[in-house]
């Protein structure tokens, strides 16, 4: 592995800059899931150099990935980081907030018994709620850190003011929020702030939900069931506009000897206060193609060809335009 290891935060926890993402083995959003091929995801990926597992709570309507990630990597425990989530439920297959601190404890506790461990590496308030102050929710898991049953503290699609709000009350070691090459708007708000008072930042979505791993032609049918459909970039203009950006990172990769996922994700861990990047996945191959990115590095040339192109397409500056 080109790269080294990675301390998130100042916990002592060191993680490859790549994870995976453990949320499409659920099986919720992600079409064609099985529970074999997951399982043997999770192996696959550990086989392959990563050790940093990231999943939550309610990845899965009763906790499937948890227990998956339980039953695959259960003998090999000690080589692992596991970060999951808390905060979120399903109510009637309707994710549901609820942070209270009692809650948490609760579900960490759920979540301890079907990772079957006695501690969490990395433990995260998945969202705010708004019907409880986030002080008390810091301060409930400020309580699982002092007791030990998890070891480190993130939080998840934060603003900035709530970051540091939190911080105040429990110390935080990671902040996880969506960012790619299109999308950079923390660049400019939470990722100064992250950088500033040692807080990692460990980012979702790296390929998009798939449209920058390169593999979707411009007339790609998409299945009925796939979620990507709603999302404005996934059609019309948007699509042709991401389809011409893909043109011009083809032979920056194929320089490379790499596929488009790869030159990605390699950007992506490159980039100024990124310490890992989530890789979702659901099969064998797909983890071990994304775990090549960590055997090699872009050039500073190859940077600039890039951001250039990335200047030029333009990045999205809100979720609500995915």
């Amino acid at each position: 592995m080109t790269f080294s290891l990675r301390e998130i935060g100042r916990s002592g926890i060191y993680v490859t800059p790549l994870a995976m993402g453990c949320w499409p083995i659920a099986g919720i959003t992600s079409i064609n899931v099985t529970e074999a091929e997951s399982l043997a995801t999770l192996e696959a990926a550990a086989d392959a150099g990563l050790n940093f597992f990231d999943t939550a709570y309610c990845y899965g309507y009763g906790g499937e990935s948890e227990k998956m990630i339980g039953r695959a990597l259960g003998h090999r425990r000690d080589e692992l980081v596991i970060a999951t989530k808390g905060g979120i439920h399903y109510d009637n297959f309707v994710q549901a907030k609820d942070a209270r601190p009692a809650t948490l404890i609760r579900e960490c506790e759920e979540s301890l018994q079907r990772l079957g461990t006695d501690r969490i590496d990395l433990y995260y308030l998945h969202a705010p709620d708004p019907k409880t102050p986030l002080a008390e929710s810091a301060a409930g898991i400020k309580k699982l850190l002092d007791q030990g049953k998890v070891r480190s503290v993130g939080v998840s699609n934060f603003s900035l003011d709530q970051l540091i709000e939190f911080h105040s009350v429990c110390p935080l070691s990671a902040y996880q929020p969506h960012y790619n090459m299109l999308q950079r708007e923390i660049e400019s708000s939470q990722l100064p702030w992250c950088m500033n008072n040692n807080v990692s930042v460990i980012v979702y979505w790296p390929l998009l939900k798939g449209l920058l791993a390169g593999k979707l032609g411009r007339d790609y049918q998409f299945d009925p069931k796939d979620g990507r459909r709603k999302y404005p970039m996934f059609s019309g203009d948007e699509w042709n506009k991401n389809q011409d950006f893909l043109d011009r990172l083809r032979p920056i990769a194929a320089e490379c000897h790499s596929t488009v996922a790869q030159l990605v994700l390699n950007w992506t861990i490159q980039q100024p206060g990124i310490t890992a990047a989530l890789c979702g996945a659901k099969r064998p191959d797909q983890i071990r193609d994304n775990a090549e990115a960590m055997n090699w590095q872009l050039t500073n040339a190859q940077i600039q060809q890039i951001d250039q192109a990335i200047a030029d397409r333009g990045h999205v500056v809100s979720r609500a335009a995915v």
